[in-house]
């Protein structure tokens, strides 16, 4: 049985920005409606506008930056996923 992931997906939001002289570029990201988000990363300002003209997807960017929450979230997809198939078969 497939299951669609997106009905139970977390929200994951990401943007990118530039100091004010548009020197130095950063990106930062919230997952799950969380106010204050994570750790702003510094990257390059190629990148930011790749990101930004849609040139590169919105969880590959979150894998390349913000690796370690995306662990956390790959791992509560496969366990929300477990939970439901479970249910199912019980049933």
């Amino acid at each position: 049985m497939d299951i669609d992931i997106q009905s139970f997906d977390i929200p994951r939001i990401v943007s990118v920005y530039p100091d004010r002289f548009g020197i130095r570029w950063w990106t930062k990201a919230w997952f799950n409606n969380r106010n204050e988000g994570e750790a702003s990363v510094e990257i390059e300002r190629e990148q930011a506008v790749r990101f930004l003209q849609d040139s590169i997807e919105k969880d590959k960017w979150l894998e390349e930056y913000f690796p370690r929450q995306m662990e956390v979230y790959h791992h509560a997809i496969e366990q929300t996923k477990e939970q439901l198939l479970n249910q199912i078969n019980i049933i």
